[in-house]
């Protein structure tokens, strides 16, 4: 399917600090960034309570962690982040309204010009049904801004209760696989020259940190199936696959004093660090702790993708863990196309990609 060009190779991961326009509208005015992702958002919404909903920065050693729900926060050795955030509390809607008004802020140009502006990564999640009508939408907003647009599906988020990341079952990931193509093949009927005034928005998918070969397996199984799948004149309609998202599962405690009530004597009590819609503080694991595990996913998926001749054209986007410019190398040397930052930027701001590309050389 349509190829997605990230030019410099280096972008923001879905996170929380892609969610406003500001925010949004500062990654895209950075010359260090070849595309900008939104925040994960539901067709509606998704009920935010920061009380429930939370992050945090710790030191991967010492697992002193900083203060929750604070940007830029905790000192320079916390490299780790926690968080136990759901999806964006805004919906896509506002999303496709900040991307119309971040086209407008850019300069005029001859329309042959615009594949220069960097292309923005919806990020969307839901039901099948619910992702087809967000890739409609997408579609339809692409006539109307002048970057291209596409289209990533969280399908790995480890922090909504009761439902387990479709990216791990081939039968889930084959549902949403076979609901666009057969969307995408609609779009397209009819049509006496099928891609000609038909811009096909790119479309990828963000796993989850695979652990054994099985799940690595169930991925590129669906992948090679939806090929074959009606219509068969089109491919698998996967163009990327972002590697990866949080390890869920994860804690962290904080040690607190207290005095026996039956002596003077004090002993350590833990209580979990950040609060959780369970009310277990268990959350999704990512930067310097997370790197190791994301170069494996991204190796592993890579050397897949390239024994399979039809799907020789997906790329991969290496996200976990990169916050200069020796991650970004390593992420590139197992063969990610372009490299994600996220963690990293929540810690530093969106100067972190201007350090690590002049850092790069």
């Amino acid at each position: 399917m349509a190829p997605l060009t990230i030019d410099p190779p280096l972008l923001n991961s879905s996170n929380p600090w892609c969610t406003t326009l500001d925010q949004l509208q500062e990654l895209y005015n950075s010359s260090h960034t070849g595309a900008v992702t939104t925040r994960t958002s539901l067709l509606k919404g998704f009920l935010h309570d920061s009380s429930q909903h939370q992050f945090a920065f710790y030191n991967p050693t010492s697992l002193r962690a900083s203060q929750p729900n604070v940007d830029q926060g905790g000192t320079l050795d916390q490299t780790g982040s926690l968080n136990t955030l759901g999806y964006s509390p805004l919906p896509l809607e506002e999303y496709l309204t900040f991307v119309k008004k971040i086209s407008e802020s850019l300069p005029n140009a001859p329309k042959e010009d615009h594949k220069h502006y960097k292309p923005m990564i919806i990020s969307v999640t839901g039901s099948a049904e619910e992702i087809v009508q967000s890739y409609q939408l997408i579609s339809h907003q692409q006539a109307h801004v002048r970057m291209a647009l596409a289209m990533e599906i969280n399908l790995s988020c480890p922090n909504i209760p009761g439902k387990p990341p479709p990216a791990y079952s081939s039968t889930s990931l084959l549902e949403y696989l076979q609901a666009l193509k057969t969307e995408i093949g609609t779009q397209l009927q009819g049509r006496e020259h099928p891609h000609e005034g038909h811009t096909h928005i790119p479309i990828g998918i963000k796993t989850p940190p695979y652990t054994y070969h099985d799940q690595f397996q169930a991925l590129i199984t669906a992948l090679q199936e939806s090929a074959k799948m009606e219509p068969t004149h089109l491919p698998c309609p996967i163009s990327f696959i972002t590697a990866t998202n949080t390890l869920g599962s994860s804690l962290l405690l904080t040690p607190t004093t207290e005095k026996s009530s039956t002596s003077d004597h004090a002993y350590p009590v833990f209580s979990h660090t950040l609060n959780s819609a369970t009310g277990t503080g268990v959350g999704g694991l990512a930067g310097a702790p997370l790197h190791p595990l994301a170069l494996g996913n991204v190796y592993t998926i890579k050397g897949l993708l390239f024994q399979c001749k039809e799907l020789e054209g997906v790329r991969v986007i290496g996200v976990g863990g990169v916050e200069d410019a020796d991650g970004y190398r390593r992420m590139r040397a197992v063969g990610a196309s372009a490299v994600g930052v996220g963690t990293a930027l929540g810690r530093r701001g969106v100067g972190v990609f201007e350090e690590i590309w002049r850092a790069v050389g």
